[in-house]
């Protein structure tokens, strides 16, 4: 029975260990993207149904 006490002590100092982690690094902007901006220009717009009936 002690075991479960200890993988389940384990286990959440793991998941605290990530948590801290991964907002660390949101928060020193390792999620920012610096890629697409740069090929926004490249991508095509959606048509809209407004200039569709412009048309008629």
């Amino acid at each position: 029975m002690s075991a479960f006490y200890v993988m389940i002590i384990t286990s959440l100092f793991i998941a605290v260990a990530f948590l801290s982690a991964f907002i660390w690094s949101v928060r020193k902007g390792h999620y920012d993207d610096d890629y697409t901006p740069s090929i926004r220009i490249l991508l095509d717009e959606p048509v809209s149904e407004k200039s569709t009936r412009k048309d008629k």
